[in-house]
Parts: C-alpha cells; structure tokens; sequence
C-alpha cells in the first residue's frame, strides 16, 4: 500500500486570528477508549454554573489538522457567545480509522454532559459543531446522541461538512476555478478514513446518506452554513433540505463567493466576523428562554 503523506497542515493568517478577543484557555486530557484526547477548554467572560457548552471539533478530512486552527473561531465564540467552548483534538486515519472518531466524540460528548460541575459548564446545556471534517463528525455525533445514550444535544452548527463519501468526488459539482479540494485528495482522505467502502453509507459516515428520516425527526435542531464555491456545498445543501422536512432545520446560510476553508485562508476578515457573529447568535439563542 502506498504511504499515506498528509497535505500541510492549515496555519490561519493572522489577519483572521482576531487577537483583539482575550483567551481563557487552559487544557485538559480526557480518557477515552481510542486514547487520551486533549481538549482546549475556552472560558467565557463571565461563567456561571448555569454557562452553557460549546463543543468544537476540527476540520481537516478526517486525517489532518489540528485543534490549533480553531483558536479564532473558539476565542470569538466563548467571547461572544458567553459559553464554555471545548476544543477538542480527535483522533485521525489512517492510524484511527471510522468509526474511531464517531466513537470518541460520543464519549467525549458524554463526559462533557455529566462532568459540567467539575469543569464549571452545565452539561446539560450542550451544543455542537465544527468545520469541514469537523462538522461532518458533529453530524454523526446528533444522530447518535438522537438514538439516546447521552443528555440531548440542543443546537449543531455544521460549517461546510462533508456528509456523503459514498458519492465519487469526481461526480460532485464544485464552482471554483481551482477548488481546495479536488478529487484525487477527497478520495485520498476517503481512502485513509474508510477504507472499507462499504461502511461509507453508514449513517456516521455519510449522514446525508445514512440518516433515516425518524433519526431527523429526532435530531437536534441544525444551523448549516455552505461556501457557494465548495464541491461539498451542494451534499450539505440536501442535507439541510432533509433536516427542513423533518422539521429540525433552523437556517442554511450560504456564503457567497468563496470555497471551502475560506475562514482559514485569505476571507475578508469583517466577512469573516460576520459569519461567526451569526453562529455566535445562534449558540446563544439555543438558551434565550
């Protein structure tokens, strides 16, 4: 088999860090069955036992990244927000490959639902999300936690995720000149992550294909945020169409003009801004009652 050389790691430009906002981070290791996963813990200006959690997971194809280019994003939303924001570091493929990374969200999601008062959140107020990779893994984790076995998740924030690795990448539409992801790499992280192509149409793979209806209906409710450039806009379009049948559907906010990975790379940083203001109002009113 040929070695698997993982592409560079994304460093966001400074311009998008937003060191204006203060950091209340400090960091914590927590057992799980496929390791101890660190976990960034961002505090909000003013907590209480009643604050709200947040958790965050990475994007990076299921085989890169790392927590670190969350910084951004975690600091803006614990700051703006007011919520605890967890920012947590999965385990990758090919050395973790699926269901790995589904099973140590759940877990991760568990313990941060019952151990609220030794990390000053309240676990049960919990939502989730992430980016690319990272929202594809949040969406696993909702229909999970639909299927019980965990205090209801209340809000899922998926930001441009991949939510269909059954579909060639070669047959999904990208609108980019020169798209960040082009079909060779998908298939590569495809490769790395389920090699086994017949776990693909697994719901915690593929949740857009997986998903039954009655999961939907149980699910919680989503905000998805598409890029109009990306290969992967129109899967999370369809799947935020099913989630509106289902009635679990809060907004589809798609980004004008830009690609996959924008917020990492060369976006006007008000645009930026503003797209995370719009998730920070809606973690926010997840608990405005």
């Amino acid at each position: 088999m040929q070695a698997f050389i993982a592409p560079r790691i994304t460093v966001v430009p400074k311009s998008l860090c937003f060191t204006s906002i203060p950091r209340r981070v400090h960091v914590i290791h927590v057992p799980t069955r496929h390791g101890p996963a660190r976990v960034d813990v961002y505090a909000p200006p003013n907590p209480t036992s009643t604050t709200a959690v947040h958790l965050n997971f990475h994007g990076g194809g299921y085989v890169m990244g790392h927590l670190q280019q969350d910084d951004p994003f975690c600091a803006f939303l614990a700051d703006q927000a007011g919520v605890y924001v967890l920012n947590i570091d999965y385990v990758l493929a090919p050395q973790f490959r699926y269901p790995a990374a589904v099973q140590q969200a759940f877990e991760l999601a568990n313990w941060a639902a019952t151990s609220g008062a030794e990390g000053g959140w309240d676990g049960t107020r919990m939502t989730v999300g992430g980016q690319s990779a990272g929202g594809g893994l949040a969406a696993a984790l909702c229909l999970l936690a639909a299927d019980g076995g965990i205090h209801p998740i209340e809000r899922q924030i998926l930001h441009y995720p991949p939510l269909d690795l059954v579909t060639d990448p070669a047959d999904k539409k990208g609108r980019a000149a020169k798209p960040l992801i082009p079909p060779a790499l998908a298939r590569l992280f495809n490769a790395a992550y389920t090699p086994d192509a017949a776990l693909r149409s697994e719901a915690g793979a593929s949740p857009l294909i997986g998903a039954t209806d009655l999961q939907l209906q149980r699910v919680a409710p989503a905000v998805v945020i598409t890029a109009e450039l990306d290969v992967l806009r129109d899967e999370a379009s369809a799947y935020a169409q099913r989630l509106a049948k289902a009635g679990c559907l809060i907004e589809h906010i798609d980004i004008a003009g830009v690609d996959h990975g924008y917020n990492l790379r060369d976006a006007a940083p008000d645009m930026v801004a503003q797209v995370y203001r719009r998730i920070a109002d809606h973690v926010r009113a997840t608990w405005a009652y």
